[in-house]
């Protein structure tokens, strides 16, 4: 019994730590995300390579791929906008069973 309790307490302090942690920040939501370079770059300034990620080797337990996605986008948008991009065309995603991973180049077409 105590080994159940002791289990059952772990797991609420794991489900308070793997929280989808990166908000978007309101300055980064203007950021373009493209899988492709559908737009004409030539124009756009490069600013450099943007990472986003999400999940941990336990979140994937409580959260869905969609949670573990759009936290992973928040940070890439975040990273560039840091930078001073305002577009980013990203490869393609590295999925893993525990999380998402984007690498994208980031450019400034203002």
């Amino acid at each position: 019994m105590k080994k159940i309790l002791l289990a059952g307490f772990v797991s609420l302090l794991l489900v308070g730590c793997v929280t989808p942690s990166e908000e978007l920040i309101p300055q980064a939501n203007q950021v373009r995300v493209l899988t492709t370079s559908l737009l004409n770059l030539e124009k756009c300034n490069w600013v450099g390579e943007v990472t986003g990620n999400e999940g941990h080797w336990y979140s994937y337990l409580f959260y869905s791929n969609d949670a573990l996605i759009q936290g992973a986008v928040n940070e890439l948008k975040n990273n560039a906008h840091q930078i001073g991009a305002d577009t980013v065309v990203t490869m393609s995603p590295h999925n893993f069973t525990t999380s998402v991973t984007l690498l994208g180049t980031a450019y400034d077409c203002r």
